[in-house]
């Protein structure tokens, strides 16, 4: 395996997290969260159970893939750190993603 391929791979397993941690992260700020502190529905509670948990397991794998492509890519501990912080907020996973991909593909 080149090292050229090994990298392509870590970019793609990024990319893949941080979409989802994206993703599941907008659930959970303008879905989940709205749900439970605004509306007094238990049914509408119930529906939305799933989204904490699985944000939560989706960050926890986005971090490991981010850990990963920034140690293949040779970044900085604080800037490591900025990526990993990117999964925290709503979008800024998704324009992180932009940035590796555009920058490392």
């Amino acid at each position: 395996m080149t090292s050229g391929t090994s990298m392509s791979g870590v970019v793609k397993r990024y990319r893949t997290m941080a979409i989802l941690a994206g993703i599941m992260s907008l659930l959970l700020w303008f879905v989940d969260l709205p749900v439970a502190y605004l509306f007094d529905n238990e049914s509408w509670k119930a529906n939305v159970a799933w989204i904490p948990f699985v944000h939560g397991w989706v960050y926890a794998l986005y971090v490991l893939t981010a850990l990963q492509f920034a140690s293949k890519a040779k970044w900085p501990v604080m800037k490591m750190l900025g990526l990993v912080l990117a999964g925290t907020l709503p979008v800024a996973s998704l324009i992180t993603e932009r940035k590796v991909v555009s920058q490392y593909s």
